[in-house]
């Protein structure tokens, strides 16, 4: 499926209007936002090639993720030490001239990730089992199931404001 750039224009002015309109709900103290996406698709020649790099659909969807937050602030990015959620990050980090920091998959929402975190707006780059099981830790309930491999599109903006804690999932093509 190609994508045209009308679709994308409008998949991000539903995301920058819900990103403008949530700090005229809030009159909070402190506000938390994560934006946790899956890697976009990877290389899968190799079946035993633990670390495979993207494919060119997958270059083409980490640019469309740089679109995506075009116009939002972001504090800091955060990936695996893998190939693909790096290349996938990158293009979004050099935009907004930030490093990548690189995450343990195996310790989502560590303790020493919320203190680095907190206040702040980041965007996290995780796999198909360790994005919504971060999004799951983060919420402290068990809501979803690990991604479709089919599925590179999902989007969760996971809000924490004084505490209470909200989820919106949007899948953008």
């Amino acid at each position: 499926m190609r994508f045209t750039t009308t679709t994308i224009i409008v998949k991000k002015a539903m995301v920058l209007f819900f990103l403008t309109l949530l700090p005229l709900y809030t009159n909070a103290q402190e506000v938390t936002t994560y934006y946790l996406i899956w890697h976009a698709e990877k290389q899968r020649l190799d079946p035993n090639d633990r670390d495979p790099s993207l494919t060119s659909k997958g270059f083409e969807r980490a640019n469309r993720w740089r679109v995506i937050f075009e116009n939002v602030v972001l504090d800091a990015v955060y990936s695996t030490d893998y190939k693909r959620t790096k290349l996938t990050a990158k293009p979004t980090a050099d935009s907004k001239n930030l490093p990548i920091l690189l995450y343990n998959p195996r310790e989502v929402y560590s303790t020493s990730f919320r203190n680095d975190t907190k206040g702040k707006q980041v965007l996290v780059v995780g796999h198909s089992n360790t994005t919504p099981a971060f999004v799951n830790t983060i919420l402290g309930d068990n809501l979803y199931a690990q991604i479709d491999d089919n599925n590179n599109a999902n989007l969760y903006i996971v809000t924490m404001i004084d505490g209470k804690v909200s989820v919106v999932v949007l899948k953008i093509e």
